[in-house]
């Protein structure tokens, strides 16, 4: 995902500043934690064949972490301005 060159209000350069892969390593950790435990859930409710489970799961995941992709990378440059500032003035 692409990040903008210059904020729009402030004019700070962002797009030098790399948020790396912690934004998917973040939203694997959070989505692992809270939509395996629904998966469980609903295995043991509802008798689906296997088929049935990744193609219901599958999707919800994809959709998920995609959707909460580019939040997840602004919040990590967010947290990079806060806590390493001087990193973005050079």
């Amino acid at each position: 995902m692409r990040v903008v060159d210059h904020c729009s209000v402030c004019g700070l350069e962002i797009a030098r500043n790399d948020s790396g892969d912690g934004p998917a390593v973040f939203l694997i950790f959070i989505l692992g934690f809270t939509i395996v435990p629904v998966a469980l859930l609903v295995s043991l409710r509802v008798d689906w064949p296997l088929w049935l489970h990744v193609l219901i799961w599958g999707p919800v995941i994809m959709g998920a972490t995609v959707g909460m992709l580019r939040p997840a990378k602004g919040v990590t440059i967010a947290l990079q301005y806060g806590y390493r500032r001087d990193e973005f003035d050079t």
